[in-house]
């Protein structure tokens, strides 16, 4: 877990400064719910209802240098956007079950996935920086709408509903 003392000393030596907006940001990282996944645009949007006034140029930015540090892990889940959420330490990799009508996002370790991810890597003389299996699948209620065939363009499963509305309680 970065302290502000760990995250300055760090960008030091690599020649960065440690900004009022990198701080913030990982802040809030730090703070998120386990299991929560943020992109840059609901990221600026937190930040925006706070009134923080970081611009959403300055929030991709700061992303990338933290995935890059390895401070945060990009996800590419079902939706157009990337998300990022929290690093954690190997051996802890967790994986995703990712709805792509909803969006609902599954988190799950599997140990099995983790050890053969080593295994292969090792076995390249290489060394693991992440190991990420994200499946794609369809939820019960999307089935039951009649996926693919008959789905409305505006239909929303309840989960991604339930989901976001815990969210919004989240986050007061």
């Amino acid at each position: 877990m970065y302290t502000k003392n760990s995250l300055k000393a760090e960008l030091n030596a690599k020649g960065w400064r440690l900004t009022p907006q990198r701080q913030l940001i990982l802040q809030l990282f730090q703070n998120l719910p386990k299991g929560r996944h943020l992109s840059a645009e609901e990221l600026f949007e937190l930040l925006e209802k706070r009134s923080e006034g970081i611009s959403l140029s300055t929030i991709y930015r700061t992303l990338k240098l933290m995935t890059r540090m390895g401070i945060l892990r990009e996800l590419e889940l079902a939706e157009v956007h990337k998300h990022y959420e929290l690093n954690t330490a190997a051996p802890n990799h967790h994986h995703h079950i990712v709805c792509t009508q909803c969006n609902m996002t599954i988190e799950f370790e599997n140990n099995m996935i983790t050890k053969q991810a080593i295994k292969q890597v090792e076995k390249s003389g290489l060394e693991l920086i992440d190991c990420q299996l994200t499946i794609y699948a369809i939820c019960p209620q999307a089935i039951r709408q009649g996926f693919p065939a008959v789905m409305s363009n505006n239909w929303v499963c309840s989960r991604a509903i339930n989901a976001a509305n815990k969210l919004e309680k989240d986050e007061e």
